[in-house]
């Protein structure tokens, strides 16, 4: 199983971007504006419409408020296994940072989920950061 983490500094109180984070109908309009376009919620998950076109369903795992942890897993698309999580920290300066980690098959589609992933990052940077 292929595994990419990404570390991403925010320029934000802990608390606001765990309640962006925790907010999972609200991809495309506090966490990832521009990266995802349209969420809906269903019974248990959200399907996400990515601004490339791809919409995905993502059946919400956990909501782990004490660790300020979201674990979701995807169902659809070209991947035959997909889990993740986003976990916020504080730094201790009123910044935070936002760990996401993916699990994935096949290996092959790491380079595929890296750019996803990166695009998804700039954009949530780029939410809390204007």
């Amino acid at each position: 199983m292929a595994s990419i983490r990404k570390e991403i500094p925010i320029a934000a109180r802990p608390e606001d971007v765990w309640d962006a984070v925790r907010d999972v109908g609200a991809l495309h309009t506090r966490l990832v504006p521009g990266f995802v376009v349209n969420t809906q919620l269903e019974q248990g998950e959200r399907i996400v419409t990515f601004a490339n076109g791809m919409t995905i369903r993502e059946p919400i795992v956990a909501i782990d408020e004490e660790h300020r942890r979201l674990v979701w897993s995807a169902v659809g698309g070209q991947l035959a296994h997909y889990n993740a999580s986003a976990q916020v920290f504080g730094n201790g300066d009123r910044s935070a940072t936002v760990v996401w980690t993916a699990d994935f098959l096949p290996h092959e589609a790491a380079s595929f989920v890296g750019s996803m992933m990166e695009q998804g990052a700039a954009a949530m940077k780029a939410a809390f950061d204007r």
